[in-house]
């Protein structure tokens, strides 16, 4: 069976690096992206079973992103799971409203990164997401 694969959209490489070794010791194949224009790129050659990703970043935001993502056909259907260390005041409701399967702000929990991101995998809805206004 293929390991499903998760980009990864972070533009500190320290912890671009520390997740992927933490997705792959989980049992995922990982995919890495620097800044927007990449996370674009890759997630067409790759086409990754769920991304996750990073607000802040260069060359524009993780919402530019995910807005590509949408017009880019079946790039929409990702799953995307949002680590950001943004204030989630500011970009949690927003973030929702552009359907995105997770939201945690870092640092992170190993657990709860690795559920949400499994429940995120399985179609299943963020029970966080009943609490957001």
């Amino acid at each position: 069976m293929a390991k499903e694969k998760i980009l990864v959209v972070e533009d500190d490489r320290d912890l671009r690096l520390g997740l992927a070794r933490r997705l792959q010791a989980s049992g995922y194949s990982v995919a890495l992206a620097a800044d927007a224009m990449a996370a674009v790129r890759l997630a067409r050659i790759e086409v990754p079973d769920l991304i996750l990703l990073d607000i802040g970043l260069p060359a524009g935001d993780g919402f530019t992103v995910m807005e590509h993502y949408a017009q880019l056909g079946s790039l929409g259907a990702i799953p995307v799971v949002v680590l950001t260390g943004r204030d989630p005041s500011v970009t949690e409701a927003r973030a929702r409203n552009m359907g995105v399967a997770g939201f945690l702000t870092k640092p992170v929990e190993n657990d709860k990164l690795l559920s949400t991101i499994a429940r995120a995998l399985r179609g299943e809805p963020d029970p966080a997401a009943i609490d957001t206004p």
